[in-house]
């Protein structure tokens, strides 16, 4: 059931960004989390409903700000940073927005169908902690492939989508750390949308220029750059680190 689920979900988003509604291609996600709860009859400890300890929401706030900001850094040293006729104002609403309302969204969207029912489904199926954290990383990536190769607004140049595809799976097993680490879908939910609400606003996506004004993103870019990989290797290696620690401590 976990793969008959993750498969629709791929099918019919992919056919949504293939056909010009890629702004609403999350949002049958809500509904596909919704039946397939109801027929796998998962509790809500399974599904990571619940608030979990107030530490791992300051991890999941320090996630976009240590790579974020590094990143517009090292854009800044590297004189590929430019501000100059930015609407600040607006753009600071933008942020606001996409970080707090966004929460919400990607709670009920990615995060409550990936790291939600799609984690707890194949804990119940018997994967164990580590092998659900790389499956529905995986699965979390190749749903991510038809928004950057479907020529919207959010696609990219074909040789950077090998450099996002990487991204985009060291996000989905960042993210699943913290819902392993916690055993809370909301604290990845408030690092998603964080990252969201700053990444796409100040880098920008797709080919359109954020509000730095960076444009070798193809390097210092997040998500789209080599950068990216290096910094988010980096953290992704640092929590893996911390979730070893912590099941250590539990041992004892």
């Amino acid at each position: 059931m976990p793969l008959i689920a993750a498969l629709l979900a791929i099918a019919i988003t992919a056919t949504m960004d293939f056909t010009g509604l890629l702004m609403f291609s999350a949002l049958p996600l809500i509904l596909i989390t919704i039946i397939f709860w109801w027929l796998f009859r998962l509790t809500k400890e399974e599904i990571g409903l619940k608030f979990g300890s107030i530490k791992y929401y300051g991890l999941a706030l320090l996630y976009p700000a240590i790579v974020l900001g590094a990143s517009a850094l090292l854009a800044y040293i590297f004189k590929d940073f430019c501000t100059i006729g930015i609407d600040w104002p607006k753009t600071r609403l933008n942020i606001t927005l996409a970080s707090t309302v966004g929460i919400l969204m990607v709670l009920l969207t990615e995060e409550g169908f990936f790291r939600g029912w799609l984690w707890g489904a194949m804990r119940k199926c018997g994967l164990k902690s580590n092998q659900t954290l790389y499956v529905t990383s995986l699965i979390f990536v190749i749903w991510h492939i038809s928004a950057v190769t479907s020529g919207t607004e959010y696609g990219l140049p074909w040789n950077q989508v090998p450099v996002y595809l990487i991204n985009a799976t060291l996000l989905g097993l960042i993210w699943g750390l913290m819902r392993s680490m916690s055993g809370s879908v909301i604290v990845p939910a408030v690092s998603h949308a964080v990252w969201n609400g700053f990444a796409y606003e100040l880098f920008g996506f797709g080919e359109k220029m954020g509000a730095l004004g960076i444009s070798d993103t193809a390097f210092f870019g997040p998500e789209v750059g080599y950068l990216g990989i290096v910094l988010n290797g980096l953290f992704f290696l640092g929590l893996r680190r911390m979730q070893i620690h912590q099941n250590k401590k539990g041992d004892h």
